[in-house]
């Protein structure tokens, strides 16, 4: 939800915080049960645009289910940025910001039974109970038990599960872009990692690699497929990746540089015929300048357009003056520019996945279009990453799966605030980062070099 006037009336009218306090929504400053009285380092939310990393209160078991983890792998998601820029609300000053995680456990509650002190695990973003109706169908992502935040219930009429490290309107929950982690319901959400894993390839099972695959499947994309992928981050990138692997006949990536340049890159050389790249920037924007970006893929796809486009963006990110005002003065959170492209360009009953964040309103939402071409417009929701992640573990392990091909950086944890800046700016074609900690163990193979800023 964007900090607008929007923002602001519903949490006036709400409350401040939004939430019901439960035993779930504390973060690791809260005095725990045990643990030992120590600092750690880790990277903490001081305002709009104000990341720094401080020394804060390492976390401490607060309920018997709880796991803590010693870090040794985190990264730097693009959805982080909507916490640096402030759009996302019920952030406070000394948040520990990063949803996605691995490590090392180093202390549990008295009633795990799974996870074990001393083994490795990657925990999914999202924190889930495990027992609800959500929970037993493996859609993690919606638990009904983690977060009760009133005001999420008001703005989309259920609430998500809880979240690591993204603001209390999603839980509550101190994040992993830090020394230590507590893991609530630790034996629900650890995955344990066997040792022929490195923690370069682990790591990203906790959201990038899920939600990517959860793009593609929950969309529906079928062997023949031509394909859009607006948006080519991390996310972007392995969803195109996931697309090829469903047998799609064509991949288009709609982004601009240097994004379109890295993926390329990495594109395997035996599907090179397979892709194409649109980059925004070079086409025209309007209702009557051409080419557009939906010209464009219409051209490329026979005059009828993409069977699928799958959006890997976010709402944030306004690409005419009309949608950058409107988002300025607050008339709405989320610009329609891109869902519009996907909408227009897709062919009759072609079928279009939101998996960029989106956090409330949008306007000028094309609905004509949807409504005769007979679009299906589908919401990916936040993947539930535990319906996957074994899966995606054994493709990691027999090698059919290289989650290394979109990582250009490895970073210290010290140093992750500047890396928030420049993958901000996209400096240095900066994709996705690794986070190594004072507990990671040594680079493996194929890990680019590490970088100190």
């Amino acid at each position: 939800m964007a900090t607008s006037q929007l923002a602001y009336a519903v949490e006036k009218a709400i409350g401040h915080d939004g939430s019901a306090a439960t035993h779930q929504d504390v973060t690791s400053f809260t005095p725990g049960k045990t643990g030992k009285n120590e600092t750690m380092k880790a990277l903490c939310w001081m305002g709009k645009n104000d990341v720094q990393v401080r020394d804060v209160a390492r976390p401490k078991i607060l309920e018997d289910t709880d796991a803590i983890l010693k870090v040794t792998g985190s990264t730097v998601c693009g959805s982080d940025l909507h916490l640096l820029h402030g759009v996302v609300m019920q952030m406070t000053k000394g948040d520990i910001l990063g949803h996605e995680f691995m490590g090392v456990v180093d202390e549990v509650g008295s009633a795990i039974k799974r996870v074990q002190i001393g083994k490795r695990y990657v925990s999914s973003f999202q924190f889930a109970c495990g027992g609800c109706f959500y929970c037993k169908q493996k859609l993690s992502s919606m638990c009904e038990r983690t977060n009760s935040n009133k005001t999420m219930k008001f703005l989309y009429g259920n609430q998500t599960g809880s979240f690591a490290g993204y603001s209390h309107l999603t839980g509550g929950f101190a994040g992993g872009q830090a020394e230590y982690v507590r893991v609530p319901f630790g034996d629900v959400n650890l995955l344990e990692i066997p040792d022929s894993v490195p923690e370069e390839k682990a790591l990203y099972l906790s959201d990038v690699v899920s939600t990517s695959y959860n793009a593609v499947h929950d969309t529906g994309v079928y062997k023949g497929d031509k394909v859009a992928v607006f948006g080519c981050g991390p996310i972007g990138h392995m969803a195109a990746v996931f697309a090829l692997k469903a047998g799609a006949a064509k991949i288009i990536l709609v982004d601009t540089e240097p994004r379109l340049s890295f993926v390329k890159s990495r594109w395997p050389a035996e599907h090179k015929d397979k892709l194409e790249i649109v980059d925004y920037k070079k086409l025209s924007f309007g209702l009557t300048k051409k080419p557009t970006v939906v010209s464009r893929l219409n051209e490329l796809c026979d005059g009828r357009g993409p069977d699928v486009a799958l959006e890997c963006a976010a709402g944030e990110y306004s690409k005419g003056w009309f949608h950058w005002l409107q988002l300025t003065v607050g008339l709405e959170t989320d610009t329609s520019e891109i869902v519009n492209e996907m909408v227009e360009s897709v062919r009759p009953f072609g079928r279009c996945g939101i998996t960029g964040v989106y956090l409330g309103y949008s306007n000028q939402v094309n609905l004509g279009a949807l409504m005769e071409k007979g679009v299906r417009l589908i919401g990916n929701g936040q993947a539930p990453v535990q319906k996957y992640w074994e899966e995606l573990l054994k493709q990691i392990e027999n090698g059919e799966l290289d989650p290394l091909q979109m990582v250009s950086h490895r970073v210290r944890l010290e140093d992750i605030d500047k890396v928030y800046y420049k993958f901000e700016k996209r400096e240095e074609s900066m994709q996705k980062v690794f986070v190594e900690t004072k507990f990671s163990p040594p680079p493996c193979k194929g890990s680019p070099p590490l970088k100190r800023y």
